[in-house]
């Protein structure tokens, strides 16, 4: 197996049809979220015998996959969610990229999967974003979003751990994943997300999937997005459906679900607690009863509620509904002054407008 310490020497193959510049910037004008791909893909192939090799960029293409490849029947899958900002300087920048190849190597872990060294996660971010850079758009709440992602390649049916995998990076130009408004936002209560000892804390596909039906629920209820309970009890926040939530209350302290192996560990999530200390918020994370939160939004005890990842940044909540009852989070329309406060102290942060005080920006170009 490749070492710890080892890098690899990717080559670098340059598309022999690039998108033509004066489309190029037709496309990431106004882009719908996860629909415009750039021009190139990093892609690096494992095998037992050889360890990690072939590291590469090349034209992005589709990829060719033997019908009995084990991720297609045994779902050995992950992925990460990460953006290339366009900053002040002019420069190209990444935000915590370390944090996600963190996690990817967590995720790998639970899904029994080949270990994937920081520095060949790192090396492939930042070639894709180096060859694309005339893709990463300009403006306000824009970004350059990629999606490192594994996948088990061995041809073998059986249940176990396969031998072979491929590791690839993608990106496409983003805008805002939501609009400027606040999110409503439907509590299940017939589906769970993650249960105690499953993969809720591993970044893999399997569990979006098993997320859709209730997301599709929520959308029957007129919802935007789903917030899913405890397993055990139903009684306990936990997370949305691709995104963790936090909760003000009126002694300024916010509030969020504690890290208990159901709950994906989000950068995003640990960023704006940082901040959140840094402007003199106290922080708690501790169980939280859903029936406590409907009736403090009554009462006026929570204030503010918002969802936090990658894609959205803060999204605010305007408000949780279930059978037969709805809490309100201020007028449920209007986000609130902590929630757009922490959004723009991040936004800043990522676009480098402001001091980087926890050294969270990685320089690309």
């Amino acid at each position: 197996m490749v070492s710890e310490s080892a890098a690899l020497q990717f080559t670098i193959e340059p598309t022999s049809n690039p998108t033509p510049a004066d489309h190029r910037a037709e496309l990431i004008a106004n882009p719908a979220f996860g629909r415009v791909f750039t021009d190139h893909m990093a892609i690096v192939k494992y095998s037992e015998s050889r360890g990690w090799h072939d590291a590469k960029i090349t034209a992005r293409k589709p990829i060719s996959l033997d019908p009995a490849a084990s991720v297609l029947h045994y779902a050995q899958e992950i992925f990460e969610g990460m953006k290339a900002y366009r900053t002040e300087s002019g420069g190209i920048a990444a935000f915590r990229p370390e944090e996600n190849a963190r996690r990817f190597r967590a995720s790998a872990d639970r899904m029994a999967m080949a270990d994937l060294p920081q520095e060949i996660f790192m090396q492939a971010v930042d070639e894709l974003v180096k060859i694309d850079r005339d893709w990463v758009p300009e403006g306000e709440g824009k970004s350059l979003y990629l999606r490192p992602f594994m996948i088990a390649t061995e041809v073998f049916l059986g249940v176990k751990p396969a031998s072979e995998y491929l590791f690839m990076v993608i990106a496409c130009p983003v805008g805002a994943y939501f609009g400027s408004g606040c999110v409503s936002v439907w509590v299940s209560e017939d589906y769970t997300r993650a249960a105690p000892g499953g993969t809720g804390a591993a970044k893999c596909g399997g569990n979006y999937a098993a997320s859709l039906v209730a997301q599709r629920d929520s959308k029957s209820h007129g919802c935007d997005q789903v917030l899913f309970l405890d397993s055990r009890e139903q009684r306990f926040v936990e997370e949305m459906g691709g995104m963790n939530v936090m909760f003000l209350r009126d002694d300024n302290t916010l509030v969020t679900p504690p890290l208990t192996g159901t709950i994906l560990p989000g950068i995003t999530r640990d960023a704006i607690l940082q901040l959140a200390r840094d402007r003199g918020l106290k922080i708690e994370q501790a169980p939280l009863e859903i029936d406590e939160i409907f009736a403090g939004a009554a009462s006026g005890r929570y204030k503010e509620a918002f969802a936090c990842g990658t894609a959205a940044v803060i999204s605010p909540i305007g408000t949780l509904r279930r059978t037969g009852s709805e809490a309100v989070f201020g007028d449920g329309k209007t986000p609130g002054e902590v929630s757009l406060g922490l959004k723009k102290a991040l936004t800043d942060i990522q676009a480098g407008k402001t001091n980087d005080a926890h050294g969270w920006i990685h320089a690309i170009v």
